[in-house]
């Protein structure tokens, strides 16, 4: 055993040298994650969506739809840009991407109003985008609701209702609705938590890829194993243990962009959160391991990797729920560690789900790590005979 962790020690010393005087390790392990990182973290720094310009065209001009235009213009997802003369006009905006929605207001809106019959106002909202669909259609409908229900509780109250009479009158259910772990709707914490260890994932993927694969292309792979004592499992923890620091470190920093910056909450475990991101790595270096070990080509290695690391966030469940998925894609989201990663990191983030429930994703992450005892011999032999060696 005390040759072996000399084995270790003696290949990890070696990949240390590597990676210091091959400027490519800095770039994918340093630069481009904290680049990334700083990206995103700008990018979400609003949090959420807000001032959204629609249209509006007036074709009352009273004192009542003045009133509900501006309404509308003090709803959080709302700006109200252009007051325009026809439909024309505003189709015309429509179709340059300067406004997302277009409000009608009818002739004689006020005078229906005044003499207790039923208008109407037409909202045009663009499809393009369902997020920005969603929120603006929600939130002018809240608007024209609480207008239609201010002029209802005015006229109930002039019939001699008191104020809460004539509230029970308009609502007689009262619906109470409570948004649970992100009540603001941040899009900042919804996405940050998915964006940021998707970064982080591919270039753990492209850093070891890259580490295993030039030893094949550059044919020191003899050397590296002899470096280990003619020892598989030596040789390969130490070339991925420097590895796994920097990046470990990295996923730190993630984390403090995660937290302090982007102001993401933690309601949850710290730990089981370090001990999921160490998880998530050391999963997505195994697979590497195992695409470099039956591919044996750098090339394709890489695009192979790369290709599977970016699939990951599409059966993540973030976007689209994996229980609304065909029963087949719902398999298909357990062979990638992202899912299993982002669901402990949402739990110990944002719902404060005690850590003992995260435990599970943590098995599930570890199967992933036990990859490479299933190829060392195809490594080992990949490494030591020669047909393998120079390819691109």
């Amino acid at each position: 055993m005390p040759g072996f962790f000399h084995n270790v020690y003696a290949v990890a010393r070696r990949e240390t040298r590597r990676l210091i005087h091959q400027p490519m390790y800095l770039v994918l392990m340093v630069v481009l994650p904290v680049v990334s990182f700083s990206f995103f973290a700008i990018l979400f720094g609003q949090g959420a969506i807000r001032n959204v310009p629609i249209a509006v065209l007036d074709q009352d001009n009273t004192t009542l739809s003045r009133k509900v235009v501006q309404m509308i213009d003090e709803t959080p997802t709302a700006m109200v840009s252009y007051g325009i003369q026809d439909m024309a006009e505003g189709e015309r905006l429509m179709r340059e991407g300067k406004v997302m929605a277009i409000i009608q207001i009818p002739a004689f809106f006020e005078k229906s109003i005044l003499s207790n019959s039923q208008t109407h106002l037409e909202n045009y909202v663009s499809g393009t985008n369902i997020t920005v669909n969603g929120l603006l259609s929600k939130d002018i409908q809240t608007a024209v609701t609480t207008f239609s229900a201010g002029i209802q509780l005015q006229l109930l109250m002039k019939q001699g209702l008191t104020e809460r009479q004539a509230m029970a009158q308009l609502m007689p259910v009262r619906f109470d609705k409570h948004v649970l772990f992100n009540p603001h709707i941040n899009y900042g914490y919804y996405l940050a938590p998915s964006f940021l260890p998707m970064m982080l994932m591919i270039f753990v993927v492209m850093v070891t890829t890259f580490s295993l694969g030039t030893e094949l292309k550059l044919s020191t792979s003899r050397e590296w194993i002899e470096t280990a004592g003619d020892s598989v499992w030596a040789a390969l923890i130490g070339k991925l243990l420097p590895i796994t620091v920097v990046m470990f470190l990295i996923g730190l920093v993630m984390l403090i962009v995660n937290f302090k910056i982007v102001g993401t909450p933690l309601n949850g475990s710290l730990a089981m959160i370090l001990v999921g991101t160490l998880f998530f790595i050391l999963s997505y270096q195994s697979i590497s391991v195992l695409i470099v070990s039956l591919l044996a080509n750098l090339r394709l290695s890489l695009s192979i990797g790369g290709g599977y690391s970016v699939l990951a966030f599409t059966f993540s469940g973030l976007t689209f729920p994996i229980m609304a998925m065909w029963e087949p894609m719902q398999w298909v989201s357990w062979f990638f560690p992202f899912t299993f990663y982002t669901d402990l990191f949402v739990d110990q983030m944002l719902r404060g789900t005690p850590w003992v429930y995260s435990l599970p994703d943590l098995g599930y992450m570890a199967l992933f790590i036990v990859l490479p005892m299933l190829c060392l011999p195809r490594l080992k032999r990949v490494a030591t005979e020669e047909k393998f060696w120079g390819r691109l």
